[in-house]
């Protein structure tokens, strides 16, 4: 027997997925892409990028979340060219392990810099656009570690449970205006994980229920649904999908 599948229907809408030159980001835009909207893939590694929306037949932007100007400039590109903006996906993460003793102001900054200056950001840029509208989807990628912590990433735990309140607040601001606000907590093998020792990411695995860690591609269910205009009534929402672990 096939398993069912879930179907999304984006056609005519304008979508932005940061972090999106490889893993998760790369597989939201496959998905928003193949779904019919006008996808446009946002990372720092131009080359990269440019390179994997043509695979797609998305449209690659190199942008620094951490810019202000840059991340206005995106926005402002979209709606100039597609006249819209239906959804953002805030995706983009980078990693600075350490204990937090030996852990610098760069490390601290650039990570909080760009997982939780880079999700507001965007959310703050698109928000003019969604309010005209009466109309919008943010969807955030948040982290099981912002919630329950690990040893090296006190940077990364900070950064992402930021972004679990800010999702809860921006849901109750823009709320009145048509506006949604959502995350997910994934768990997924990306190269955020590479580093750890394949012993360690073994154990970690042995601890979820379902036993292994996700492929990228399926965080893309729960990121459609959220982002889909049936999920009107869910904001300030975080999904876990981390097979389990965080119950």
């Amino acid at each position: 027997m096939n398993a069912p599948t879930l179907t999304f229907d984006f056609t005519g809408q304008s979508v932005i997925v940061t972090g999106a030159a490889r893993g998760i980001g790369l597989e939201l835009g496959r998905f928003f892409r193949n779904a019919g909207a006008t996808t446009y893939l946002v990372d720092r590694d131009a080359e990269e990028v440019k390179a994997r929306a043509d695979e797609i037949g998305a449209t690659g932007l190199a942008a620094d979340v951490g810019s202000t100007e840059d991340v206005t400039g995106v926005v402002d590109q979209v709606v100039r060219e597609t006249g819209r903006l239906d959804v953002v996906v805030n995706n983009a993460g980078i990693l600075r392990d350490s204990v937090v003793w030996k852990m610098t102001d760069d490390d601290w900054d650039a990570v909080l810099n760009t997982h939780l200056g880079g999700t507001f950001r965007f959310t703050r840029a698109a928000t003019p656009h969604f309010r005209s509208r009466g109309y919008g989807r943010v969807v955030n990628v948040t982290s099981y570690t912002g919630l329950h912590g690990n040893t090296g990433q006190a940077n990364y735990a900070a950064a992402k449970a930021g972004i679990i309140g800010f999702t809860k607040t921006t849901a109750k601001e823009l709320a009145r205006f048509g506006v949604t606000v959502n995350a997910i907590s994934p768990n997924a093998a990306t190269r955020m994980i590479a580093s750890i020792p394949d012993d360690k990411k073994a154990e970690i695995a042995a601890g979820i229920p379902i036993g292994r860690f996700a492929e990228p591609r399926e965080m893309t269910g729960a990121v459609g649904f959220l982002a889909s205009a049936e999920a009107g009534y869910v904001t300030g929402t975080v999904l876990p999908v981390d097979g389990g672990l965080s119950m």
